[in-house]
């Protein structure tokens, strides 16, 4: 067997024997740790420069178990278009996020990103209870997330991209992640050297400033990890076993995680309110159920996958 093959059977087999909303679970931790850090580096790198950090690091990682070069070359020209589709919005999306966070509230950036989230949900509802799932989960987001609309015109428009980019993640990734072997990593692998090619001659730029600064290149590289390779890795390890829908639904779990986040490693007590918001979005989550058809495609996907 390879080094590839036991890469991809070796993920295959953690996708299988470690439930969908774990992987899920730990992505969402790292969807905060991540911007968390990145935020302190933008006076010392500048926002494009962080974001060309987080591309690059994530591109160099995947790089080294996926062999995005052969994942590349030996799929058909449909998927070659799904990955550059996949690459280019990560590159832009992840630019313009960044863009976003450096002139509005984390809050408000994280509220715009769930909206498009809904919609992806609402098209798969099937029932009446993912119904009533989804609108818990929504009411439990709204009064977690204590949004202040500002009159910056310039930060909206990145973070109406970043929303709207962010719902192209969803549906690129999902499909990314319904074929080929090790849960969809190699071509989140592929994606992300594409994207590293497109960000590269802009980012390179305020990014070369921090190389004569061993800790800021260090921090920079702790950005990618835990922005890039880990959530990305565990989105694409819980897509492969859930449904679209289903999928974007838990994203409603975001917010409650950085209250969660907050209160353990900041010390910062989650007030009565915070707290009402965080129980409405896990009952949200507890409630939902994949449709029987859905799930059954999802089974059959994971079980090609496997063989």
């Amino acid at each position: 067997m390879t080094s590839e093959a036991a890469n991809a059977a070796g993920l295959n087999r953690a996708a299988e024997a470690v439930p969908p909303h774990a992987w899920f679970g730990v992505s969402a931790v790292f969807h905060y740790l991540g911007p968390s850090f990145a935020v302190l580096l933008f006076p010392v790198v500048g926002v494009v420069g962080v974001a060309w950090f987080r591309i690059a690091t994530a591109a160099l990682v995947f790089a080294a178990f996926t062999k995005p070069w052969r994942t590349i070359r030996q799929t058909d020209a449909k998927t070659r278009w799904l990955l550059v589709g996949l690459g280019v919005c990560l590159a832009v999306m992840n630019t313009s996020f960044y863009l976003a966070l450096d002139k509005l509230p984390m809050s408000l950036v994280a509220a715009m990103e769930f909206v498009g989230t809904i919609g992806v949900a609402l098209w798969g509802l099937r029932t009446a209870r993912n119904a009533a799932a989804l609108v818990l989960a929504v009411i439990g987001v709204f009064v977690l997330i204590d949004v202040k609309w500002v009159s910056d015109p310039l930060g909206l428009f990145w973070a109406t991209l970043n929303a709207a980019l962010f719902v192209g993640y969803i549906v690129l990734g999902h499909k990314a992640s319904q074929s080929g072997a090790s849960g969809g990593v190699e071509r989140l692998g592929a994606a992300m050297a594409i994207a590293f090619v497109i960000l590269m001659p802009i980012g390179f730029i305020e990014a070369v400033r921090a190389f004569g600064m061993p800790l800021v290149v260090l921090a920079g590289i702790g950005v990618g990890v835990c922005s890039s390779v880990i959530p990305y890795v565990c989105d694409q390890l819980a897509m492969s076993r859930l449904p679209r829908a289903s999928f974007a639904l838990m994203l409603a779990i975001l917010p409650a995680t950085a209250t969660i986040i907050a209160a353990i490693v900041l010390a910062q007590i989650p007030t009565l309110q915070d707290l009402l918001g965080v129980a409405l979005v896990m009952i949200g989550i507890a409630v939902h159920r994949p449709a029987p058809a859905a799930r059954q495609q999802s089974a059959t996907s994971s079980a090609g996958q496997s063989t």
